[in-house]
Order: structure tokens, then sequence, then C-alpha cells
């Protein structure tokens, strides 16, 4: 079979890895993939918003099957025109999808099926919004409605960092369309975890914990960014825990599905806090988390491309879905400045060292290749993952491994995964 992965992050490259160990594959193509990628699968250089070229990809190759990385190309409908024209592929179509494309609409769509959310208020007004927030005082949640690569939640401390965060979004336009219209929502304290699981609209089942570090510095401190590391398992979603996320959050959410008629075959991905031992949906992301997957596919101990075929067919609950009992963490090296500007095109070095570790591997998210060397081409440029008996040793792997990789300007954090003995945070 041939497979086709759409997107060229860490993620992908995680995703294309775990492809390529089944014995159902014989090919994958990554559009546009990075220069990980294409040591596994032939990377074409199309644009993931290109429907039209991707599907010529497609039918001129044969290609069996797509998977969609990325939130953008989902949004827009991708999966919805692959459908129509009689492809198989993995992902929402653009009604399911509108669940992490519209933050409004996500939070609309929770109270109308009772799941258990902050209380919020959707504002196209600045001036509107900033007069609840000066009633409603801080903390306080500010988040732009719309995509904006996991960078527009502002968790604002003061009423004034709250009033600068409505500035920043619906008057200096720094996410564009996307701050359209905000929600502002009251903030939960408690600790923070994903939750993902796969699901064809009539079966979902769950994939095994994990959380992610969203914030630049360590103990959580700086901007948000994409994600700086995860860990899985996390502790605070125990079986319990699992159990009541189940009862209180996806089977609602599949309830949801089913009766507004949405197309949703791929992977729903729960952002929760967990507060008094009550898990709260913070949003709802349309697929695979990134850097959670790295993590998480780690584990996989099932043919991940059976899953994926058989979600896209509708068929899930005939899928084989077991996991491995070691833990992992996958910690992000970025460029210097991110996640605002930074520079391109630093050499990486150690990449040879690192990867010949056991039970490391070096995924890729931005990276490049100048001729002659491998270079940075992104904020997030590496995602070190490891395995091993539990957390600790697992942690331990994968910082010996980063030792060992260097390029000018890198930053990453330094407790990824401290959180599985005690965190809190508000996001």
């Amino acid at each position: 079979m041939k497979v086709l992965v759409i997107g060229g992050g860490g993620r992908e490259h995680a995703i294309v890895w775990k492809l390529a160990q089944s014995r159902r594959v014989d090919k994958i193509y990554c559009c546009p993939g990075n220069t990980g990628i294409a040591d596994l699968a032939e990377c074409v250089n199309i644009d993931p918003m290109d429907f039209g070229a991707l599907l010529n990809l497609v039918k001129y190759e044969w290609i069996d099957l797509t998977v969609v990385g990325p939130e953008a190309p989902l949004a827009a409908g991708i999966a919805t025109a692959f459908r129509k024209d009689g492809r198989k592929i993995f992902g929402p179509g653009a009604d399911a999808a509108k669940l992490e494309a519209s933050k409004s609409f996500s939070k609309d769509f929770m109270r109308r099926y009772a799941l258990p959310t902050a209380e919020y208020k959707v504002f196209n007004s600045y001036v509107h919004a900033e007069d609840y927030v000066r009633l409603k005082g801080a903390p306080i949640v500010i988040k732009a409605d719309g995509l904006a690569a996991g960078k527009g939640v502002i968790v604002a401390k003061t009423v004034q960092e709250a009033a600068d965060a409505l500035r920043l979004i619906m008057k200096e336009r720094a996410f564009g369309e996307a701050g359209d219209k905000v929600v502002v929502e009251d903030c939960i304290e408690g600790e923070e975890a994903s939750f993902m699981a796969f699901t064809d609209g009539k079966t979902i089942i769950p994939m095994v914990s994990s959380q992610d570090h969203k914030r630049i510095f360590d103990k959580d401190h700086g901007p948000n960014t994409g994600g700086m590391g995860a860990y899985s398992p996390a502790p605070v979603l125990g079986p319990e825990m699992e159990k009541t996320v189940m009862e209180t959050v996806m089977k609602p959410f599949l309830r949801g599905v089913q009766a507004e008629g949405m197309d949703f075959r791929g992977v729903i991905y729960a952002g929760l806090m967990i507060k008094d031992g009550k898990p709260y949906v913070l949003e709802f992301n349309c697929r695979f988390g990134d850097p959670e997957t790295q993590a998480i596919l780690r584990r996989l101990d099932s043919d991940f491309f059976e899953i994926i075929l058989s979600t896209s067919e509708g068929k899930l609950a005939q899928a084989n879905v077991q996991w491995k009992q070691e833990s992992s963490v996958c910690v992000v090296m970025a460029s210097g400045g991110y996640p605002g500007s930074y520079q391109k095109g630093k050499i990486i070095s150690g990449l040879d060292k690192a990867g010949k570790m056991k039970d490391v591997v070096v995924f890729h998210s931005g990276t490049g290749f100048d001729g002659e060397h491998v270079v940075t081409d992104g904020g997030r440029v590496l995602g070190v993952t490891a395995t091993g008996r539990d957390v600790k040793e697992a942690k331990t792997r994968a910082y010996e491994a980063v030792e060992k990789i260097s390029f000018e300007g890198m930053q990453f954090r330094t407790d990824i995964a401290d959180r599985a003995i005690k965190g809190s945070t508000c996001e």
C-alpha cells in the first residue's frame, strides 16, 4: 500500500516513522516533509493547502490512503474534498474540524452537549470585551477564536494583562483573522493533560495519556509556544480519571458529533485541566498533538497503518490498539528567539551521535538541508524522544541525547516531565 502524509513537522515525522514499520506499507510520500522525513519517505514539494495538486499526486501515484497532520488543511476542508473524490483520508471533514478552527463554535458545542468546561463569553467588539474583563477581574483567559498555531491563548494574571491581550489580538491583529472574535473564559487552576483518541464517528478508542509543556521557559514561565516537550503516561490521567474522561467528555462528544451529523474520522484531542478530581475541557483539537504524538507513538504496540485505515473506512471497532508499558519523554529543541522572531540556516551537529543511542529517536520538526549540512529551518527544530522503564529513566535518556546535539542559539526546557511528580497550571 502507498500512503501520503500531509505536513512537515515533528508530528508528521513521528507519523511517517510509525507508518514505515507496517508490513502493509510499501511506500510513503510526504508533502512537503523535512530533512528527517526524507530518510523514510519521498518528500514532494506541494503546499498542504493546494488540494488540487495533492489530489493529482494521489491519482498519479495510485496512493491508497492520505493522513493529515496539521490543522489548517483540515479546517479548510481537505478531508471533505478527498472523500468527495472517492479517496481514503484520515481526518475529520470541514464541519467537524470547526471544533478546532473556531473556539467559540467549540465552546457552544460543549455547552449544547453538557461537557464540563469553564464559563465563557464570546465577543467581536474590543470595547465590550474589555468592559467585561474589567468587570470580571483576573486571572482570566483570552483566546483568539480562530487558528493561531497554538499561540492564540493568553492566560492573564491581571486585568491589565487581559486588556493588553485583547489589544494584541483584536486591534494589533497579531493572529490576523483568527482574532476577529475572542473567547473570554474563567481560568481554571489545576493540572493540565492531553487526552487523544481515535474515532470514526461511531467508535472511540483512547490513546495512552500524555502531558504537554506549552510555555517557552522552565517552570512554565514565558509566552505560550506550540509545545516545548511532552511525556507519557501522565499520572494525573490514571485509570479512574481516564474512565471519568470517557464518561463525561468523550461519550458526550461522540453523541454531539452524531446528533449534528458531523463527518469525523480521525483524532479527537481534548486539552484538559484536572481540578479537584474533575476534568474540564480547555479546547478540542481535531488532529494529533505536537509534540504529544512523538511521545505517544513511541509507545504504540500495534500496526499504526491498520488503525488509520480502519478509522478512515469507518471500521475502527475492528482495529487492534495495544500499547507498550514503557514511558516516553520528548524534549523540543528550538531556535533562539522562538516563539518570537528567529534566524534560520544554523548548522546542526551531533544528530548522528544522538540517533545512535539506545531507545532514542530524534524527530525533525523545522530542519532543512543546505547542500552539505542539516540546518535549522523553523522555530521548533527537533523533538528528541526517548523511552524507558519509567518517566524518570526516559527523561534521563532524552536529555543525554539532547546534550549531544548543538546549533547556534538553541534553547530547550530542562524540566520536561518534572510534572510527573507534582505541578499545576492555568491554561
